[in-house]
């Protein structure tokens, strides 16, 4: 449900000068301040790979269970300006995508 109503939450969140971090990039993407959270890309190349295994003959069951192991940072710099933030460089340095 919030994924799909990213737009008017980032837009609430700027409407009131809330400097709001996200969990999935599309929320930076639309607007959001920041967002750190599981790369879905790299948990759909393990779900694919289970598919795989499965496909394979390997039962779900002997298969171990997985955490995400990759995380994205995504920082959105126009907000940040529109925000009046200053984003340290040490912070800029690690982000894995800024959108200026």
């Amino acid at each position: 449900m919030f994924i799909n109503r990213r737009e008017q939450l980032v837009a609430l969140a700027s409407r009131h000068a809330v400097p709001a971090i996200y969990t999935l990039r599309e929320y930076a993407a639309a607007g959001g301040l920041i967002s750190y959270g599981t790369s879905f890309t790299a948990a759909y190349r393990q779900l694919g790979t289970y598919a795989g295994k499965i496909l394979k003959g390997a039962k779900p069951a002997d298969l171990p269970v997985q955490q995400p192991t990759t995380f994205e940072l995504v920082i959105n710099l126009k907000t940040a300006k529109a925000l009046g933030l200053t984003v340290p460089p040490s912070i800029l340095a690690r982000a894995d995508e800024v959108i200026e």
